[in-house]
């Protein structure tokens, strides 16, 4: 094995531990954090990959948005309120306005993206 190949490893390990820990604090996103590792874990070992995807907690999270890219209304709207929550407490906590600007900007895209670029399916399962 290759030392490009077990840092791909690692980082897939490290990227996946870090959506772990988004499932409990909302400030990190748990399905950005899963797919980064699945990318990480396809470069460096296909049992690795194949053991990320086959997780109850990447099927849980990620499970259906990788198979249809859609996620049920209920999913999306628990990650906008919960990620808007938290970015918009950062902004009032911190008191420069590019930082203020910058949150802004980040809510308007995340909201856009999460309305217009993922679309919404029927299954109340979330993902």
């Amino acid at each position: 094995m290759t030392i490009m190949k077990l840092i791909y490893i690692g980082v897939g390990f490290l990227f996946f531990g870090i959506g772990t820990i988004g499932i409990f604090l909302p400030l990190l996103p748990t399905a950005p954090f899963y797919l980064l590792s699945t990318v990480s874990f396809a470069k460096g070992s296909t049992r690795f990959c194949i053991w990320s995807t086959n997780t109850k907690l990447y099927k849980k999270h990620l499970g259906s948005f990788a198979e249809n890219r859609s996620m049920p209304l209920k999913t999306k709207a628990i990650i906008l309120i919960s990620a808007s929550i938290s970015l918009l407490l950062i902004s009032i906590a911190v008191n420069l306005l590019a930082v203020k600007v910058a949150i802004a900007v980040l809510l308007l895209i995340k909201h856009w993206y999460f309305i217009f670029i993922i679309k919404t399916s029927n299954s109340n399962k979330p993902t």
